[in-house]
């Protein structure tokens, strides 16, 4: 009889040919544990996804109570479902008063197109300006938005119209014209390995979007909920977009994500075509009785409120010369090196000795430490210990 693992690669679609391969039976915490028992520390979140740890009770309990009421019922925007409405609800309430109309959908990608597909209903316009180093996802139109030609040639020809600056470069911004319908941005670039930019920087991109009536969407699905010590990246750089967009740690687990935006912005997609956009499965009922949950974990826990002090324990532990920088703000942390092999051969002795981490698509060199937040200041000092001796390792290692 195959095992798991070869059914696995018999039946299951591949993205690489060459997987983790990891077989896990349980989650709990910042914990998996595999087919052993054996215990791997997550220090990346499932990718963005388990802020608040795996497994967490209120999650679980909300989602099985809203198993036995229903699930599916109707494609979204039709039936009055609570899960939606008091999720939506929740979000309006610890966003500024120009973020109050939210369009769930399934995932972040998702979120992307249909901002895209707003931002041109709602100015007329076709141009959007993109960024070098971005990502956004991996739907035709995310991808057209993607900064990294190595991921987009074999798939062209893409979106027409989209045009590319460099993140944090100021010059730049008299390339947003009366044209352009909307500039997408990640607040803080995660795939180009954890890039914060000077609060001026996000300041002169919305004074600048203001003045050409262009929308300015913020793509915070891997920074959001706490991640980098604000409930949401913008808060750190006093300034809102006019589309934020949400997924990850939306569901607390579930598949869901979101772009938000003003009721009156929002208003551009029901007419002209009515439908003008649609999902079947996006706000599923689960999924929303989950990020609800979550958000509340979340908030009640004051979960963002630690993130600072964390990030400090992590810059004071990981001392090591083969450390070029860490970069990144709260529990989202590039820890750079000379480069990918050394990168990868550190991850992979990390795995060994039961720490999971991970490098980044247009930053290879570079290691991803964003934990769930709930992660405690001695667990922290033991991943540390592990990174650290697998940089000993690695680099002792004989040729």
């Amino acid at each position: 009889m195959p095992t798991l693992r070869q059914l696995f690669l018999n039946h299951n679609a591949q993205t690489t040919r060459f997987p983790l391969l990891l077989e896990f039976e349980r989650a709990e915490g910042i914990y998996l544990y595999n087919r052993e028992g054996r215990a791997f520390m997550d220090l990346i979140s499932g990718i963005g996804v388990s802020s608040i740890g795996h497994g967490n009770p209120k999650v679980k309990e909300a989602i099985k109570q809203q198993v036995d009421s229903y699930m599916h019922l109707m494609v979204y925007g039709e039936y009055v479902q609570a899960p939606q409405v008091r999720f939506a609800e929740k979000l309006a309430s610890v966003l500024p008063s120009n973020l109050q109309s939210v369009y769930f959908v399934n995932s972040g990608t998702e979120a992307v197109e249909g901002a895209l597909k707003l931002a041109k209903r709602y100015t007329g316009r076709h141009e959007i300006i993109a960024f070098n180093n971005s990502y956004h996802g991996s739907t035709h139109g995310a991808l057209s938005v993607m900064g990294n030609e190595a991921y987009k040639q074999a798939y062209r020809p893409l979106l027409p119209g989209v045009k590319f600056l460099n993140f944090n470069q100021s010059e730049e911004l008299e390339q947003i014209t009366r044209v352009t319908a909307c500039v997408i941005v990640e607040t803080i670039q995660g795939e180009a390995g954890i890039r914060v930019p000077d609060a001026a920087y996000l300041q002169a991109l919305r004074q600048r979007c203001t003045q050409t009536g262009t929308l300015l969407i913020l793509d915070e699905i891997q920074a959001a909920f706490g991640r980098t010590g604000k409930l949401f990246a913008f808060q750190h750089f006093n300034i809102q977009p006019d589309v934020l967009l949400l997924a990850k740690a939306l569901g607390g687990g579930m598949p869901i994500g979101a772009f938000i935006s003003s009721a009156e912005i929002m208003s551009a997609l029901t007419e002209n075509p009515l439908l003008g956009h649609i999902t079947t499965f996006g706000g599923h009922p689960v999924c929303c009785a989950a990020g609800l949950a979550a958000l509340e974990v979340l908030l009640d826990a004051h979960l963002a409120d630690e993130a600072a002090t964390k990030e400090h324990l992590f810059r004071q532990h990981l001392t090591h010369p083969a450390i070029r920088q860490i970069r990144g703000k709260g529990l989202l942390l590039a820890l750079e090196l000379d480069s990918f092999d050394l990168n990868k051969k550190v991850i992979d002795r990390c795995i060994e000795n039961g720490v999971i981490t991970d490098w980044f698509l247009h930053c290879s060199n570079s290691m991803r430490i964003a934990p769930p937040l709930i992660i405690t200041p001695e667990e922290i000092v033991q991943a540390c210990k592990v990174i650290t001796a697998a940089i000993d390792g690695t680099l002792c290692a004989p040729l």
